[in-house]
């Protein structure tokens, strides 16, 4: 995933570690906005579009849950992750209550705070296609019709597929000729992520295989590690000419 560009707002208030923390992200493609309060945080964010917003929870004059409060209340999207000194159960419940994607306790290893910061960046990337309402596709000689959970091949009588086929099979449809990733499919569809899931998806992969092979134009590629790809062999090739 490309950082280059993608704009994080830091708000704060101990100016050593803003400014070091500042230059860490910057030194990693980020384009970083430091404030130095809750206040001046907000007004930063009202003025920019931001990308993600990194919050110290203690602060003056507005604290980090207030703060993410009000940036709550102007986007509903845009990722947060608080930073805190104190490692209490009721102030890590308070910040997931009030918005928040992830939590780090200080002291933290800066690139732990940067695996934190791509995965949420690349969780909210694929989200956005997965939420897609598109819900008929047209692969190869099939016609999937997710709302009423048909597969039809040409003008043979339709398939009715079970639930998890039926998102498993839209999912690869959305990201058609890319990469589906498995973490994306295991928690839209199975709501977890594990060994046991990631089997059960293997399966669900095996039987739409089964069903695709009257199409020899389409195939459902393994991506080792990393995910699926539902590949149409005529579109990929009108697309490289």
């Amino acid at each position: 995933m490309e950082t280059e560009n993608k704009k994080i707002l830091l708000v704060e208030d101990d100016p050593n570690f803003g400014i070091v923390l500042k230059d860490y992200l910057a030194m990693n493609d980020y384009e970083v906005t430091h404030a130095k309060n809750g206040m001046e945080g907000f007004e930063k964010f009202k003025k920019d579009d931001y990308d993600l917003c990194i919050l110290d929870v203690m602060m003056p004059y507005k604290d980090g849950f207030t703060l993410a409060k009000e940036i709550r209340e102007k986007n509903e999207d845009v990722p947060i992750i608080f930073l805190t000194a104190k490692a209490m159960k009721e102030d890590v419940l308070k910040g997931y209550k009030v918005g928040a994607d992830d939590y780090l306790n200080k002291p933290f290893d800066s690139e732990v705070l940067l695996m934190k910061i791509k995965a949420i960046m690349q969780r909210k990337a694929t989200d956005s296609v997965a939420d897609s309402k598109q819900f008929e596709f047209q692969i190869g000689g099939f016609h999937l019709n997710s709302k009423l959970r048909f597969l039809t091949y040409n003008e043979e009588e339709p398939i009715k597929l079970s639930p998890k086929e039926n998102e498993l099979l839209r999912l690869l449809a959305l990201h058609e000729n890319d990469l589906m990733p498995r973490e994306l499919a295991l928690t839209k569809i199975w709501r977890d992520d594990n060994y046991f899931t990631s089997r059960s998806m293997d399966v669900y992969i095996a039987k739409l295989r089964k069903y695709l092979k009257k199409d020899e134009n389409v195939e459902i590629l393994n991506i080792h590690g990393e995910g699926f790809r539902l590949v149409i062999k005529n579109k990929e090739e009108e697309t490289k000419a």
